[in-house]
């Protein structure tokens, strides 16, 4: 006599799609802790894109810097341009590179501003 066991069934595919969510979901929490305790670079997120901030707005990520706030990040973003929802897997190298640069520049001390530079023609007129 053969006892086998019955076959297992996979478990339902919404049960599957919310595991995955909840990982990401305590990945990113994570993420956002460590950029908060600057043991994490912003920047090097950015340009490295680990899979928990591949879908991750950038926005999200730049507030979750000490001192960053949605004005300040929106600021900010508005310089390259670039969208607060765009996400971290969908840039291009060109605007990692650049907003790495930027993000470097604002570490190091350089001023920034948050608005456009008035030149000299504009403000002799």
């Amino acid at each position: 006599m053969n006892a086998t066991a019955p076959p297992a069934h996979p478990p339902p595919q919404h049960m599957l799609a919310l595991a995955r969510a909840n990982r990401v979901r305590l990945a990113r929490a994570e993420l956002k802790r460590k950029v908060a305790a600057e043991e994490v670079d912003v920047a090097d997120v950015i340009l490295e894109c680990p899979w928990e901030a591949h879908s991750m707005a950038v926005a999200d990520l730049l507030m979750s810097q000490r001192g960053w706030g949605q004005t300040r990040c929106r600021r900010f973003l508005a310089q390259i341009p670039m969208s607060e929802t765009k996400t971290v897997g969908s840039m291009t190298d060109r605007q990692r590179r650049t907003l790495a640069a930027m993000l470097a520049s604002v570490e190091r001390g350089r001023a920034w501003s948050a608005t456009p530079l008035v030149t000299d023609s504009l403000t002799r007129a």
